[in-house]
């Protein structure tokens, strides 16, 4: 996925290892004879700001990159971001992208 991003052109992204559950909910696995239940289940969390008119492609490059038709091969959020501003050099908008 990495890959497919950068070759559409994005500068960069966010990689987060995270905890959580959907449609799995979790298992049960046996350690030392004791039975326990694993509620949430390590997952990878990628976040990447991109300009409106390239969230299609950006949509299609991971769908493309990260399908494997099983369970978990996750989601993807489309959220608007207000406003952006790079520290540095005071870059607003897309510029700071």
């Amino acid at each position: 996925m990495r890959q497919a991003l950068s070759d559409l052109g994005t500068l960069g992204i966010t990689v987060t290892e995270v905890k959580g559950f959907g449609r799995q909910k979790g298992h049960t696995e046996l350690y030392r004879g004791a039975e326990y239940v694993v509620d949430f289940l390590p997952k990878v969390k990628i976040e990447a700001a991109v300009a409106d008119e390239r969230v299609p492609f950006v949509i299609e490059a991971i769908e493309k990159a990260a399908r494997t038709g099983k369970i978990g091969d996750g989601k993807i959020f489309v959220v608007p971001i207000q406003q952006v501003v790079r520290i540095r050099t005071g870059e607003t908008g897309n510029e700071a992208l």
